[in-house]
């Protein structure tokens, strides 16, 4: 009887949060809150807007460009400066405008989440702290004219502020234990490759911080001007409300539940929409209200995906799963296989003008394979997804297709493909020829197979020598940082996962490269 009770009981709480989590009270609380989003970026309407993936994707319909700080990285006790997720493009893109402004969002309890808490936080004072190292050198050294034209242009080491800027809410221990670690990832940047001097030429002021949610005070007549601060302001917007308890909310014509960061984890929500469908139609979707609106993202969704079909694009069925629960049958648990697409989104940067991003002078490119379908001034292509694509290329043998899937599904997928994936590209880049290699989110599985073949046919340079370097020297996992960040300076959506790296490493030293 007891167990019955308890069972009944969790059977309650599970109904009562599915009817508040509904798809329209998610769409219409991430249109509420893209209002305040707007709102601060007209304040500063100088300074570009970046959403950090994948949630803050949602709170805005035109994005200067992306990021991706993991709040893992910013959990007590697991604090962490990743340079495979460096996000160096933001730091320069900061310097050249002046700051930038950072779209997330988080769930209900939290102000912000941990991401803007402490990764970027982090982020920022261990690019400060490299910066200074490097001016440093450059005042010791004999750098003539260069020194005096950063020294005259405010860059002086001796006051550039290296120190740790956290919120109020993180506790004295927490951040003395941070601030231990800081000289270890500085030197892990120092050590890494990047192009730190790239970055101090166009960072005049050290990056700084600000923390923006909705219950800031701003008096909109004493909007302060960024330019007078003598710092870069990383402002970091947190788009929901911090509201500790359930808000319902009632129009003329609806009513409906808030839900504080409505945007994290849309597999389990969005039924297969994505950003960029969302505000496309995002005024008939909140004009339709709660009875209409999963039979119109339903509909929008099945458009899109015969849109897609119809011009040869990835186009995968939207399935419904029964319900696990037995009181709400009529409640499917939606499967979502279309992955938010980010590139039909309004995001204004030139490298994703032509969706290629070419890795230096190595003649390797990465893309997804919507992309490569459509690529010209390409000679050959590996195809990593798991479909194939659909291209004309001067000979049958310029096309590979190795359906690779992610580490979650086969821990070995990757690494038993590389070896084919390297002999092609050998064959090819050794006849001059420009290789694109793709996938189906041009952010991962191609990414990894890109480093392998980068440290497997290059040498520290970036030039092609047929794997003489490679020969004569031993992997590390420092030297694949290297190289990773060699990539993510020209491929900046690259994410690779932890899974996907530890199969290229163990491939580059099993003795299987040709």
């Amino acid at each position: 009887m007891e167990n019955e009770t308890k069972l009944s009981i969790y059977r309650a709480a599970r109904s009562i949060k599915r009817k508040d989590n509904t798809l329209y009270n998610a769409l219409r609380s991430i249109y509420e809150d893209s209002i305040f989003v707007g709102e601060i970026s007209q304040l500063w309407p100088q300074l570009p807007l970046v959403a950090n993936l994948r949630c803050g994707l949602w709170y805005s319909s035109k994005f200067h460009s992306t990021c991706y700080f993991k709040s893992t990285d910013g959990h007590t006790n697991n604090w962490s400066f990743n340079t495979s997720r460096l996000n160096f493009h933001i730091a320069l893109l900061s310097g050249q405008k002046g700051g930038c402004i950072i779209v997330d969002s988080t769930r209900r309890g939290k102000r912000f989440p941990d991401s803007m808490s402490k990764t970027i936080p982090i982020w920022t004072c261990v690019l400060n702290r490299s910066v200074s190292n490097y001016l440093n050198k450059l005042r010791v050294g004999d750098a003539g004219s260069l020194v005096e034209r950063e020294l005259d242009s405010g860059q002086n080491s001796a006051d550039w502020d290296c120190s740790l800027h956290l919120p109020l809410w993180v506790s004295e221990i927490e951040k003395a234990a941070i601030e231990d670690r800081l000289e270890g990832w500085t030197k892990d940047l120092d050590e890494s490759g990047a192009d730190i001097a790239a970055l101090a030429s166009c960072l005049k002021k050290p990056l700084r911080p600000l923390w923006i949610s909705q219950r800031t005070v701003i008096w909109i007549n004493e909007v302060p001007d960024y330019d007078s601060w003598d710092f870069t302001p990383i402002m970091l917007v947190s788009a929901s409300s911090t509201s500790g308890v359930a808000q319902h909310r009632t129009t003329s014509e609806f009513s409906w539940n808030y839900i504080p960061g409505a945007g994290d984890d849309e597999e389990s929500w969005a039924r297969g929409l994505s950003p960029y469908l969302f505000w496309n139609h995002a005024y008939d979707l909140i004009s339709s209200g709660p009875d209409l609106c999963n039979q119109k993202v339903a509909d929008i969704v099945e458009k899109d995906r015969v849109y897609r079909a119809q011009r040869g694009q990835n186009a995968p069925q939207v399935t419904a799963k029964p319900s696990v629960s037995r009181s709400s049958p009529h409640l499917p648990c939606l499967n979502p296989q279309l992955c938010s697409d980010l590139s039909n989104m309004n995001i204004s940067s030139s490298e994703e003008e032509c969706g290629i991003f070419w890795i230096g002078s190595t003649n390797l490119g990465l893309a997804t394979s919507q992309v490569a379908e459509h690529a010209s001034n390409v000679d050959c292509v590996l195809n990593c997804d798991q479909r194939s694509i659909s291209i004309c290329l001067p000979e049958a043998e310029a096309y590979l297709h190795l359906p690779i899937v992610n580490s979650k599904f086969d821990r070995f997928s990757l690494f038993n493909n590389l070896p084919s994936a390297v002999s092609f590209a050998k064959l090819n880049l050794a006849k001059g020829r420009k290789l694109l290699i793709c996938c189906h989110d041009g952010e991962d599985i191609s990414v990894c197979v890109c480093l392998a073949i980068l440290i497997s046919l290059f040498d520290y340079e970036g030039s092609f020598d047929d794997g003489k370097s490679f020969s004569e020297t031993c992997v590390t996992k420092t030297e694949m940082r290297r190289r990773l960040v060699y990539i993510c300076k020209y491929a900046i959506k690259a994410r690779p996962s932890r899974g996907n790296l530890k199969q290229v490493f163990g491939f580059l030293n099993s003795g299987k490269v040709a």
